[in-house]
């Protein structure tokens, strides 16, 4: 069971790795929770970006600029350089391999301007960007043999008597069974931690922050916990995301009396910020784009409008969306360098649950799709590096065992309700707007639940797909979590991008 590079998460960062590790000569072993095409990466609708300045003047010193205007001082000035130049190589090559984007009238590849970006720089394919992009990594990664797992859920991961990380711990989902894995290099790629939100989260229930528990339990050194970004516009009723694609088109955000209030346009934190405002009093808010006409919203947001009439029973093309803004992404996460490399020796991280210092407090709307490519790729190919740089050794991994886990004949508490408790507890005290009230009582709350959990546990005592375990498992991680971003918020006493203390 040992392969040269072990990528856990098969999102775009985790895909993207694994093609850049296979082409350094590794043998890759992608596992996953879920599969691939259920990935995080399928909700980036709007647009990846980079400078090529098919539409309109733009300069990669523009992006440079944008990127840490939007990250309010908290971001490496070296890797979002880095970041920028590496754009438009990455675009050319996502088009080499097959990306669908949405092209102009003269056939170059479409761009149009998102939040806080002074150019059309967000390359797009509809308003489906990140979902194509994930498929066509995914179809290069089946072509060119690499393994992918799917349906293990990651407990933690194994390190040797020097602390050195060889390989990580997984439940079978669908046998019960504890399986272990060695590797020369682990690289994690497990997605971010919105779901702590709970329903109040555009993101998917298995965002829940576990390689970031995992990797905080073997020591790993996590930054920028506190930044949580909130998009402005999720469907009221569902928190689905409607991208900012629809405001990049010329969509506006209306009150309750039909007024514009903000600019539309400005960093996702201010605009969040002044649609809370707003709802604080007292108004609905929704965002218009019945005057963009039918026919460009049936070419360029056909997703949303779909969103809109599914979710809210409203058409976009006719009324008015009622929204609200919600967690969406996470700027925290593990600390790595430009590599991708940890503090720990054999471990590396890539997309949203590291942070390699490029989003600083608040992410630039089109810098996340970017960001997993160039520093997946970079994670894969440093990651493969070290590997076959080891003296191969032979496996020394114990059998395949049942995962054991506690059976209780009575649970007082129902995590479920408490998962739901903490998640609105969390929108409200941790959310777009901070007071240091708010925080402590969010903390105490917190180390409340810590102390209670030997009273909660799965009512569910099989082992042959039993979610009631995994999702018990994830709400243990969630508390976790909860307890590094509330107490990453407390040692913040000065507002920064997405962390707002009045």
């Amino acid at each position: 069971m040992r392969s040269d590079v072990l990528i856990i998460g098969a999102g775009g960062a985790g895909l993207m790795a694994a093609l850049s590790a296979k082409a350094e000569g590794a043998t890759v072993k992608v596992i996953t929770k879920e599969y691939p095409t259920r990935s995080q990466t399928c909700m980036a609708q709007g647009g990846i970006n980079a400078a090529l300045g098919n539409v309109g003047e733009d300069s990669i010193e523009a992006h440079i600029q944008n990127t840490l205007k939007s990250a309010h001082g908290e971001a490496d000035e070296e890797s979002v350089k880095f970041m920028c130049e590496e754009a438009p190589k990455i675009v050319a090559w996502l088009d080499s391999i097959g990306v669908c984007f949405s092209r102009t009238q003269d056939a170059k590849i479409a761009q149009r301007t998102l939040g806080g970006a002074s150019a059309a720089r967000a390359c797009y394919a509809q308003d489906y960007t990140g979902l194509k992009i994930l498929h066509t990594l995914y179809d290069r990664c089946n072509a060119g043999g690499i393994e992918t797992l799917n349906e293990r859920y990651f407990l933690d991961l194994l390190k040797d008597e020097s602390g050195r990380v060889y390989g990580a711990k997984f439940l079978n989902i669908r046998t019960g069974e504890l399986e272990m894995y060695e590797a020369g290099s682990v690289i994690l790629a497990t997605g971010g931690y919105s779901r702590i939100y709970a329903q109040n989260s555009t993101n998917s229930t298995a965002s829940t922050g576990d390689g970031i528990a995992a990797a905080k339990r073997a020591g790993a050194a996590l930054l920028g916990m506190e930044f949580v970004q909130f998009h402005p516009t999720a469907l009221k009723n569902s928190s689905i995301l409607i991208s900012e694609s629809a405001r990049g088109e010329g969509g506006y955000l209306l009150n309750s009396k039909g007024e514009r209030f903000t600019n539309e346009l400005a960093p996702r934190d201010e605009v969040s910020r002044a649609i809370d405002a707003e709802i604080k009093r007292g108004e609905e808010i929704f965002l218009d784009i019945r005057h963009l006409g039918e026919a460009l919203i049936n070419e360029g947001l056909p997703q949303e409008r779909k969103l809109a009439k599914l979710y809210e029973n409203v058409d976009p093309v006719h009324e008015l969306i009622p929204i609200r803004p919600v967690a969406h992404y996470t700027m925290g996460g593990i600390e790595v360098n430009k590599k991708g490399q940890t503090n720990l020796s054999g471990l590396y991280a890539c997309g949203e649950c590291s942070n390699p210092k490029v989003h600083g407090a608040n992410r630039l709307g089109g810098n996340s799709l970017l960001e997993i490519l160039v520093f997946g790729k970079q994670a894969g190919v440093y990651g493969a590096k070290e590997a076959l740089s080891l003296e191969k050794k032979e496996s020394s991994l114990p059998e395949v065992t049942l995962f054991e886990f506690e059976s209780k004949e009575q649970i007082p508490l129902d995590f479920y309700a408490i998962r739901e408790e903490v998640g609105n507890l969390f929108y409200q005290d941790v959310g777009i707007v901070r007071s240091k009230k708010q925080l402590l009582h969010a903390k105490e709350r917190i180390e409340e639940l810590h102390a209670k959990l030997p009273l909660m546990g799965p009512n569910d005592n099989s082992l042959i797909y039993n979610t009631n375990l995994v999702e018990f498992l994830e709400f243990q991680n969630i508390l976790e979590i909860c307890d590094s971003v509330v107490s990453a918020a407390l040692k913040r006493e000065v507002s920064a991008g997405a962390h707002f203390i009045v």
